[in-house]
């Protein structure tokens, strides 16, 4: 299955896409879409989508993954985030795939083995379960592959023990 994971961010929105069974993975893709933090958000947004949207014409993901809303402790940075999270929902809606939402403690926990790890054990862990020889240098890129990585082995229980 190929799996398009999100991180979304206002500045940086990290994206990874990988080609998966569930229990070996490998890398198709990783970036991230940039924007500039003078520009207007609804400028943002549209170059968020819009790089999102041809990440999706390129690489036709069957499944998407993105991580929740991380409550931030300035309510105007949670609200922002929200903004790009909706984009990257709408097109995830657009392409008729199926959409995973998982908490970064459950990303982290999947990936590294621990909820509370740092980014840096994030990328090493990123780059061990891929066989990269090198990490992902952007900690928002390999953030969204960890994403896709967490969709693809959930996905695969979930399909061995036949749930819904």
């Amino acid at each position: 299955m190929r799996i398009l994971g999100i991180d979304c961010g206002t500045e940086k929105t990290g994206f990874g896409v990988i080609q998966s069974d569930g229990r070996t993975h490998r890398l198709v893709e990783a970036g991230v879409i940039r924007t500039n933090p003078k520009d207007a958000m609804s400028h943002r947004l549209l170059i968020i989508g819009s790089g999102l949207r041809q990440v999706f014409l390129k690489h036709q993901p069957e499944s998407a993954a993105i991580e929740e809303v991380f409550y931030a402790t300035n309510v105007k940075t949670t609200l922002k985030l929200s903004h790009v999270r909706g984009v990257a929902m709408f097109l995830v809606a657009e392409a008729g795939i199926p959409l995973g939402e998982y908490s970064p403690l459950e990303v982290k926990t999947n990936v590294v083995g621990y909820g509370r790890a740092e980014k840096k054990q994030v990328q090493l862990m990123v780059q061990s379960l891929l066989g990269l020889d090198e990490i992902i240098a952007s900690e928002d890129a390999s953030d969204a592959v960890a994403v896709a990585i967490c969709h693809a082995t959930h996905e695969s229980t979930r399909v061995r023990v036949g749930a819904k």
